[in-house]
């Protein structure tokens, strides 16, 4: 057989048949069939392309094929592994990590562990924005161009909106009846006002209109001036009594509500009127919790007192008022492990809390701020019941108004408890927090403007 007529290794390796021989075979079967006896491929006879250079590289050609380049070997090159170290996926893809990925970048912070680039701090779920968002505070952070009634508005739209369009719905070329002021009274109670609350917005409005017409605009108003009257009584700021030093200020909650993030964003604001402030890592279940504190602390120029994960939280507390108390601190923020209200042995060990502080202070805690997520909507009543029966709960600090569309949660929570609402946020930036303002946060939530 003529070398012209013979197939390549390229031929052979994809099944190029060569010339028959005389007794009705392929010659290039017959040279190159393997015994009957021979183990199967893993592929069950289908080309193998991880070993097929070791295939090149044991099975001789013929001496007319090596005495030129084979075509068909250069055209299979491709198929070849390339020598040297295998490649690794790009940093911040599956299988990204230091051993097989990207190498491994020290962020410089303290008491960390290297991390794979680009990841920031250790981020909780329940700050990880925050941490990202602040991250920035440095000089080349952009100036603060929104003010708070702006980032309020925006950060309230969905519970605006939800609210505002059911109104509008209701009052566009309908008289005001009783099917009328039924179905505004089930709209309120949607968005978490309570039956107390609705009832009586309801009643304001029907009040003196009955039978008559009345526009989106004045429905709105009024739902305003209702908002405003029943929370103008907790708008209490919260005040620190510089006689009793240090202040303490306990924080508490369940999983997620963002006590952590409150407690370093206070920590920002306290720094930030001039007052010395000690962080305490009570929440010494979640090991990034610790970690998440330090951070604030860093940032804020804040000491942090913290002990290994799983310590004694009431121990803690004990020692950061101790030390407190010697560095003459202004303020003790102490944070505790989330927990959920229905959970009698946790909340044993909140009160375990309270009684170890008073063994130096018999006042202390001077605040016990309760944090709620406002997307749990009615959940919140539960949480203020059962958190003030283990701790002596002063106040309230209301989170992520912005992720939820039924916001009217503080004004139930304002009708039936009447606690002080110390603070709101509607966002993860430390600027996010302000003191809350009754007529404000009841302008914003009716979808009108600051007057």
């Amino acid at each position: 057989m003529a070398s012209e007529d013979k197939p390549g290794w390229f031929g052979r390796l994809f099944g190029r048949k060569g010339q028959s021989t005389g007794d009705g075979t392929d010659a290039h079967k017959a040279e190159t069939e393997l015994p009957a006896d021979a183990p199967a491929s893993p592929s069950e006879g289908q080309p193998d392309y991880a070993t097929g250079a070791e295939d090149v590289a044991h099975i001789p050609l013929p001496p007319e094929e090596t005495e030129a380049p084979v075509a068909d070997v250069v055209e299979g090159a491709d198929l070849l592994p390339i020598e040297g170290e295998p490649e690794r996926p790009p940093a911040g893809t599956a299988g990204d990590d230091p051993a097989h990925g990207a190498d491994p970048v020290d962020t410089g912070d303290v008491n960390r562990e290297p991390v794979v680039a680009p990841m920031p701090d250790i981020q909780p779920v329940d700050s990880a924005a925050a941490l990202a968002h602040d991250a920035g505070a440095g000089p080349d952070r952009e100036p603060e161009a929104k003010g708070w009634w702006t980032r309020l508005t925006s950060g309230m739209k969905r519970t605006s909106s939800a609210l505002t369009d059911r109104v509008t719905g209701l009052f566009t070329k309908r008289k005001l009846d009783a099917n009328t002021l039924e179905d505004l009274e089930d709209a309120l109670i949607q968005a978490d006002f309570g039956l107390e609350t609705a009832t009586r917005i309801s009643d304001a409005v029907g009040k003196g209109r009955y039978e008559k017409g009345i526009s989106p605009d004045e429905v709105r108003a009024i739902l305003a001036t209702e908002v405003e009257r029943a929370l103008d009584p907790v708008a209490v700021p919260l005040v620190i009594d510089s006689t009793k030093k240090p202040f303490v200020i306990l924080t508490v909650g369940v999983n997620g509500a963002g006590k952590t993030t409150t407690l370093g964003k206070l920590a920002s604001k306290l720094r930030a009127e001039g007052r010395t402030v000690m962080l305490a890592a009570g929440d010494t279940f979640r090991a990034a919790a610790v970690e998440q504190l330090k951070v604030w602390g860093a940032r804020t120029g804040t000491p942090v007192v913290s002990g290994g994960e799983g310590a004694d939280a009431a121990g803690l507390a004990f020692d950061a008022l101790k030390q407190a108390g010697a560095a003459g601190t202004d303020v003790l923020l102490i944070d505790t492990a989330g927990r959920l209200q229905n959970k009698a042995g946790l909340m044993a060990e909140l009160e375990k809390i309270v009684r170890v502080l008073r063994k130096q202070d018999p006042e202390a805690p001077h605040a016990t701020i309760l944090v709620l997520d406002a997307t749990v909507g009615q959940n919140a009543i539960s949480q203020v019941e059962l958190f003030s029966q283990a701790a002596p709960v002063s106040g309230l600090v209301m989170t992520k108004l912005d992720g939820t569309a039924r916001g009217g949660i503080l004004v139930a929570l304002a009708a039936k408890f009447g606690l002080p609402v110390h603070f709101i946020g509607v966002g993860e930036g430390v600027e996010d927090l302000e003191p809350f303002a009754a007529r404000d946060f009841a302008r914003a939530i009716a979808g009108l403007e600051k007057d």
